[in-house]
């Protein structure tokens, strides 16, 4: 046998060489270039008005998803949400002619066997991701991620919904932090197209990938990323405003009808600052306030106005008591309440 020539032999080890580094390269590449696997399992603790929206929206989307409350009246009462809201859309869809009847039952079929339901917050310990919408108060959220942690597989990605708690010492308290998102929805999730997903310090780029792709997968959504700051992007910039126009009412220098009616006709909004807290809640924009204004002394924007501390020591709490810095009847405002 003939000695390879040192050109062919030089040859064939830059071949050999081009080989190998493919071969190391191609997974690296594949997973820079790949999307972001979807998660099939989601665990939503929290059936109010947020969480079944949430439960809804990603059985929408084709996850099995295990819904939890911890007691069976507020299980239920999500459950039976759940039922009427896929029902009332579908219908809709029907008459509009954009899906006949049959199809739209089979629908409702796979969206709501895709839900179970449970008053044991175990049941999510095997879920790829789970998205806590439970009472805003970090006294509960805390130890609630602490049990998450203890509970949940190793790889399952963990969420919050918070509209205005941090999100870092949520997944601090979880114990791991790199596998913790903000995704905050907005009310009704089944309508409402924004979702904001929140980074923390800590959050692995690559689960921040795959939550952001996973909130755009679910129908009608546009997402928005946001760093953990207060209130993310919408709240951050809404709530100091609504601060701003109750302290214009509290200095005397408009009234609550004229500093509605401005910011609708002369910002276009659909719905004026006040009448936006009375519908939120005049209780959930003053704890919002109050804990900002208290973690951030020195941010100016964060205050609590007088009139606002006056309407939730009365119990008017806007549009969930009948009655606030308007007069409600359901989901509508009549005028604005006397005082």
């Amino acid at each position: 046998v003939h000695p390879r020539r040192p050109a062919a032999l030089a040859a064939h080890r830059m071949r050999a060489l081009a080989r190998a580094a493919a071969a190391l390269t191609a997974p690296r590449l594949q997973r820079a270039f790949s999307t972001p696997p979807p998660f099939k399992t989601v665990g939503v603790v929290g059936l109010g008005l947020m969480g079944h929206g949430i439960a809804q929206a990603a059985a929408t989307a084709g996850a099995r998803v295990v819904g939890v409350e911890q007691q069976e009246a507020a299980r239920d009462k999500g459950k039976a949400r759940i039922e009427a809201s896929v029902r009332k859309i579908l219908d809709k869809a029907v008459a509009k002619g954009a899906t006949d009847a049959s199809s739209a039952d089979q629908e409702a079929s796979r969206i709501l066997s895709s839900i179970s339901y449970s008053t044991d917050v175990s049941s999510v310990s095997e879920c790829d991701l789970v998205v806590e919408a439970i009472v805003e108060d970090m006294r509960v959220k805390v130890p609630f991620w602490g049990t998450m942690g203890r509970l949940c597989k190793e790889d399952a990605v963990f969420a919050s919904n918070t509209s205005s708690l941090p999100i870092t010492a949520q997944a601090e308290a979880s114990g791991r932090p790199a596998r913790f998102v903000g995704l905050h929805f907005f009310n009704p999730v089944q309508l409402m197209k924004l979702v904001e997903v929140i980074r923390t310090p800590h959050t692995d780029p690559l689960v921040f990938d795959r939550c952001r792709a996973w909130a755009g997968s679910l129908p009608g959504k546009v997402v928005v990323s946001c760093q953990d700051t207060p209130g993310f992007i919408v709240n951050r910039l809404l709530v100091p405003a609504i601060a701003q126009a109750l302290a214009m009412v509290d200095r005397g220098h408009a009234s609550v009808h004229d500093v509605d009616v401005a910011m609708r006709l002369g910002a276009g909004h659909p719905m004026g600052p006040v009448c936006l807290a009375d519908y939120v809640g005049l209780d959930t924009t003053r704890s919002i306030l109050a804990g900002w204004a208290e973690a951030y002394p020195e941010e100016p924007a964060f205050f609590v106005p007088r009139c606002l501390e006056d309407k939730v020591a009365q119990g008017k709490l806007g549009r969930k008591t009948g009655e606030g810095f308007y007069a409600w009847e359901g989901d509508k405002p009549l005028h604005v309440a006397k005082d």
